[in-house]
């Protein structure tokens, strides 16, 4: 499954502190506020971050200790990165802690305790400031300890072709389709670098127990949990277990329990040509500026006739670690325009790549994308994006299925049907056992907003629909028409105001009738073509245009998308 956010804000070392002492009391809170929320004496002791954005902003971090396994509770201990964004407004405003996870499985959220800066004012309020905001990273995660690892060369160049080219079983085709040898090493790496225990323990159910005892040492009674994408399945399970512990909570992105996570995979392949293909219309619309075809069926055919040209004679990379050697094929082309099918916030710069390869044989505009898009260089994210979801449940062992099932999606729907089942295939032979996943259950959960656009690839809108079926008391916001994934606090009014209104004081939009969303908001505007300016400003365009929050998610997006 494709998920969200490293980089950028998300690099954030912190300060090597452990907690101290157990979760206080009531009795020992501070005061009460208006809402009669407890602004309670956190048990943690904080020190400064090392990273310069999150001491410009004021924040405050920490480690957590936590079992490593939690049936043997005062076991061995792990720690969890934090920070903080202290609440702004007086005691008598405060309305709580709120836990956010960017998605992944993987992703680094240590950063986002910043979003408090995001959420827009409500009658004048300053709504964001009237929490603590809880950045962390998921155990295995970023600066959390231990860091999982299995083999940072994974993402590079020189990547083989994606789609099989021999019928004959799994185990004999490895050197015509060099893939399986791939995942195999892959996993015979993490075996090999991960010694401590950790694969056994990164499941949703363990990460959802650390939310729990970070919400413990901060001495909060509930949370408040901001969720995107797969931390939308986070909390779905944290509200499974804990739900007398669930004050507010925003899902963004939301996902599917029933397809997890084999086929939500294949739900996400068939989403994501669909999506591809929008944007090949778009381009086609503003033929004048990029000149790649006047219809989408011509600029779909012109990519491909491209990805195969590639295959056959691949260019060398211009910025590559070993000279000559390092190529860009097929395959770094279909990576390099990932990102097209999530944020349409990227169209313009991937129609500059497009078309600057194309027309002005513009090598480094094709790396720069392909970079942009492979996290080159760590494969943390990865690691565990897989330690996740290959124990979170079973998956199918039999190659046989795998193939007829991605054959038979990729007949029709070929953009990312095979670079995403290599990218999970590890799955079927992960160096750990694979758990039984938390029964989805909201029906105590008092209040949840729930927000996805409904041509949201990544996690397709029939996800967001069942969650709403699960959770009665949740209210659910479609944007029409858009194919943007997990993009609230992004500053389009008429989600982002939704969002205020409810943090504000809890209201959500009336539940309606039926298999449905509540309340609707049109589409944004598709973007606007740029003129074509090669490798040479495409870093700096796509840094100025995109938002704080975007450039974490960009960069996040390296950890999990399908190479």
């Amino acid at each position: 499954m494709h998920k969200k956010f490293t980089g950028v804000l998300a690099a954030t070392a912190v300060a090597a502190v452990t907690l101290s002492g157990p979760a206080v009391s009531s009795a020992q809170a501070e005061s009460a506020s208006d809402s009669g929320v407890t602004i309670a004496k956190s048990s943690i002791k904080w020190g400064t971050c090392t990273s310069a954005r999150l001491q410009q902003a004021g924040a405050q971090c920490a480690k957590v200790a936590v079992p490593l396994d939690w049936s043997k509770p005062r076991g061995k201990k792990i720690k969890i990165a934090i920070s903080r964004k202290k609440h702004t407004v007086k005691a008598s405003k405060y309305q709580g802690v709120m836990l956010v996870n960017p998605g992944g499985p993987g992703g680094s959220g240590l950063s986002l305790s910043l979003l408090q800066g995001a959420v827009p004012e409500y009658k004048g309020q300053d709504v964001g400031g009237a929490y603590d905001w809880i950045g962390f990273d998921p155990r295995g995660v970023g600066e959390s300890e231990p860091a999982v690892s299995c083999d940072p060369s994974w993402a590079g160049y020189n990547r083989p072709r994606y789609e099989p080219t021999s019928a004959t079983p799994y185990r004999t085709y490895t050197k015509r389709d060099p893939w399986p040898a791939i995942t195999n090493a892959y996993t015979n790496a993490c075996k090999a670098n991960n010694s401590k225990g950790i694969l056994r323990h990164l499941t949703t159910k363990d990460v959802a127990k650390d939310m729990n005892l970070i919400r413990q040492r901060l001495g909060a009674s509930k949370i408040n949990y901001y969720g995107f994408s797969y931390g939308t399945y986070l909390g779905q399970v944290f509200a499974s277990m804990f739900p007398k512990q669930v004050r507010r909570m925003v899902f963004d992105g939301t996902v599917d329990p029933r397809g997890v996570w084999y086929e939500a995979n294949l739900s996400q392949d068939t989403a994501f040509d669909r999506n591809i293909n929008i944007w090949f219309k778009w381009v086609a619309k503003h033929d004048s500026t990029y000149h790649l075809g006047k219809t989408g069926a011509a600029v779909r055919n012109l990519y491909y006739a491209t990805r195969n040209r590639l295959y056959a004679n691949p260019v060398t990379a211009p910025g590559g670690v070993h000279g000559t050697s390092d190529k860009l094929g097929g395959s770094e082309w279909t990576d390099a325009f990932l990102y097209a099918g999530y944020y349409e916030s990227t169209w313009t710069d991937l129609a500059n790549t497009f078309s600057s390869f194309v027309n002005n044989n513009d090598v480094a505009a094709l790396e720069a994308s392909y970079l942009d898009a492979s996290g080159f260089g760590d494969d943390n994210g990865y690691a565990v994006y897989l330690g996740v979801q290959c124990t979170d449940t079973s998956w199918p062992k039999s190659w046989k299925k795998w193939r007829a099932d991605n054959q038979r999606i990729a007949r029709k729907d070929p953009f990312l049907t095979w670079s995403n089942a290599w990218y999970n295939e590890s799955c079927r032979h992960w160096p750990a056992p694979s758990r039984t996943p938390k029964k989805i259950d909201g029906s105590k959960v008092k209040s949840v907003l729930m927000l996805n656009e409904t041509l949201d690839a990544a996690t397709p809108y029939a996800g967001s629909l069942q969650v709403r079926k699960l959770f009665p008391n949740a209210s659910l916001v479609a944007t029409k028409g858009g194919t943007t994934h997990s993009n609230s606090l992004n500053g389009y009014a008429c989600v982002d105001n939704k969002i205020a209104r409810y943090l504000y004081d809890g209201k959500l939009p009336k539940r309606a009738k039926g298999n449905r969303a509540d309340a609707y908001c049109k589409a944004i505007p598709q973007p606007r073509p740029e003129p074509v300016t090669g490798s040479t400003q495409l870093q700096a365009q796509s840094q100025k245009k995109l938002t704080v929050l975007e450039q974490v998610r960009l960069e996040q997006q390296k950890i999990a998308a399908p190479r």
